[in-house]
């Protein structure tokens, strides 16, 4: 006779066990039909999962973002079934739910066109239409194989060996498809209202270039169909501002097969980077930090020391020497923070000490995740390391959260959200060290009221973490900035400070990235601004074009006027009509275009254009430098006397 706690307080009682379904039917008609699966206990359920006992309920529905998931789930096993409706003879492998959406690899004989993906869009319109309903059934792990091989799902099959002896299985079956997973899965396929198929990418199976070739179709899955109308729309303008494409065309940078994973920057593109670094650079030194560098390749012992090459050997670079000595070129700055702060006594007027290092980092990347400058395998971070006491630890947290949140303006981010990581069950340290370095995010988030989402158990393994997510201006999220607090790595470098007692005392360790890669950020901004980037950050503010030959011994005065006052800007005095040039800067996107003819030179003036085709008159040069060096001043930095 069970009695069932809802999220409001409110109590049911019931006569006899009875499923999470009929929990939702007693409460009423429409919450029985939204109903999506339930959370009982707190844990993740399908609505057929019976409740025998008292219990605390809470029912997903598709506005929860957990009952999105479901979905997307879903549609990926709709996927499946419509493919092998089709195309008998493809064989399924795995089918996560990804950002946006899901996709499913196959194993088959050709390659999927995209007539091929409308017509497998179409079945699984039909098969949602159908509303087939959903159940769940156990198999034991050795029945399972053999289940799966007699349908000739080889991959499956494989996949279920590495499962543990013993071990008892789930299927999920919807019509006259059935496939294994952990679950939990909609009732029903009539609740998969709005998804579209949107690519096919190669893949290999396990994800490992040496096994077999696959193919990944991609879909996505939303609540309702404006839901899906507006991500379809964001992803058309997405398209438009694609950084790799916007790289080409801005001349920005490229990537080659001889460095794979690696950033070649041209002249343009450098420059933006280093407009960042000394952004940044501008930023840290106001707020009280020295700036490090410490070498790309240090010791195998360096790296046992912190952890890393038990924790993260498999993304490590490493080489070898004739004296059989180890080394890598390293993944992050941490370690060798550590070993700076360890040369010489420190004593406790000497924290907080904040070093930042624009660091080098390699990590061995799938070849199938690069992605442009978003996901590379030789980057930058701008990480800082901030030695501080036990006191010191909260206050630097909330110094450090405002710091990323007043960047993050500087660039037109304003909705940023904060993700507070938790413990790993693969961690170093004790539970009381845990306890108060979590206590020390979760304090400094709560007394600047700054609502956070809990993430337990996606901290790093030597202390939990703050992760930054900006909204771009088109409403994709981008994980960007990083803060973490550690008293596990000061412990096993055993690196100390002298207390106001003249005692050895172990020092906290923030760990802090803003931008994080500077690469990825770089490419997130181009998106952002879709290549229109403002006066300060542009790799070109401004270009002087001539109508005639006659105006370029004024036009190089010009030009060296600019320079003289910091702006960078080019010269364009080829022999062509001045629309073209004018033409080639807009597409080039320079911010402002110095139009200079016989009237022009006479009077000493130029004509300024935007680059939105803007005619934004006649300006003297005095006056133009003090104008375009007013906008051009970096953000945050004051105005000269």
């Amino acid at each position: 006779m069970p009695s069932i706690t809802l999220p409001d307080g409110s109590q049911r009682h019931y006569s006899q066990p009875l499923s999470v379904a009929q929990v939702a039917a007693d409460i009423g008609p429409g919450l029985a039909k939204a109903a999506l699966a339930g959370r009982l206990d707190g844990q993740l359920v399908d609505t057929s999962a019976l409740i025998n006992k008292d219990a605390s309920l809470s029912l997903i529905t598709a506005r929860n973002p957990e009952g999105l998931e479901l979905l997307r789930h879903s549609c990926a096993h709709l996927l499946a079934m419509a493919v092998k409706q089709l195309y008998p003879s493809a064989q399924v492998t795995i089918g996560p739910v990804i950002d946006d959406g899901f996709f499913y690899d196959f194993a088959f004989e050709r390659s999927f066109t995209p007539d091929d993906l409308e017509r497998i869009e179409t079945r699984m319109q039909e098969l949602a239409v159908a509303d087939l309903p959903v159940s769940r059934r156990e198999l034991p792990r050795d029945q399972a194989i053999t289940y799966f091989e007699e349908l000739g799902e080889h991959y499956k099959a494989a996949l279920i060996r590495d499962i543990p002896q013993g071990e008892v299985l789930s299927l999920y079956r919807q019509g006259d498809f059935e496939d294994l997973c952990r679950g939990p899965h909609i009732p029903r396929t009539g609740h998969l209202l709005a998804f579209k198929l949107t690519k096919v990418a190669g893949a290999y199976w396990r994800g490992d270039a040496r096994n077999a070739a696959l193919q990944r179709i991609y879909g996505t899955c939303w609540a309702t169909p404006k839901e899906l109308k507006a991500y379809l729309t964001r992803l058309v303008e997405a398209g438009k501002r694609d950084h790799r494409k916007l790289g080409a065309q801005l001349d920005l940078f490229h990537f080659d097969d001889c460095a794979p994973g690696s950033v070649f920057w041209h002249p343009k593109g450098w420059t933006l980077f280093q407009q960042l670094i000394n952004y940044m650079r501008q930023q840290q030194d106001a707020a009280g930090y020295v700036e490090v560098n410490t070498p790309d390749v240090m010791d195998r012992s360096l790296w046992e020391t912190s952890g890393h090459w038990f924790n993260y050997r498999e993304a490590m670079f490493t080489t070898s020497t004739e004296d059989e000595r180890v080394f890598a070129l390293k993944p992050m700055n941490c370690p060798g923070a550590v070993a700076l702060y360890a040369r010489g006594l420190k004593s406790y007027r000497d924290l907080p000490l904040r070093m930042a290092e624009f660091g080098k980092v390699h990590r061995y990347e799938p070849s199938g995740a690069l992605h442009g400058l978003l996901r590379v395998r030789h980057f930058t971070q701008d990480d800082a390391h901030i030695f501080c006491t036990t006191a010191q630890m909260e206050q630097e947290c909330a110094d450090t959260i405002a710091l990323v949140f007043a960047i993050y303006r500087d660039f037109g981010f304003e909705q940023v959200a904060v993700k507070l990581s938790t413990r790993p069950a693969n961690r170093i340290g004790s539970d009381a060290t845990w306890d108060q370095l979590e206590g020390a995010l979760s304090g400094a988030l709560q007394g600047m009221a700054i609502d956070y989402q809990l993430n337990p158990g996606e901290g790093a393994f030597y202390g939990p973490k703050l992760e930054f997510v900006l909204r771009d201006a088109i409403g994709r999220d981008w994980q960007c900035g990083t803060l973490q607090v550690d008293l596990n790595l000061p412990e096993r470098f055993a690196i100390d400070y002298v207390n106001e007692q003249g005692e050895r005392e172990r020092p906290v360790m923030l760990h802090r990235a803003l931008f994080g890669s500077l690469e990825r950020f770089t490419g997130i901004l181009i998106e952002q601004y879709s290549g229109l980037f403002p006066l300060w950050l542009a790799p070109q503010q401004a270009a002087v074009l001539t109508i005639s030959a006659g105006q370029n011994d004024y036009a190089r005065r010009v030009l060296t006027a600019l320079k003289r006052a910091g702006l960078r800007a080019s010269l364009d005095l080829r022999n062509e009509k001045i629309g073209y040039k004018i033409r080639e800067a807009t597409l080039q996107k320079v911010p402002y275009l110095l139009v200079i003819g016989e009237q022009e030179k006479a009077e000493g003036h130029v004509t300024l254009r935007s680059r939105a085709g803007d005619n934004l008159g006649s300006l003297s040069l005095a006056e133009l430098v003090e104008r375009l060096g007013e906008e051009a001043r970096m953000p945050g930095l004051e105005p000269p006397c």
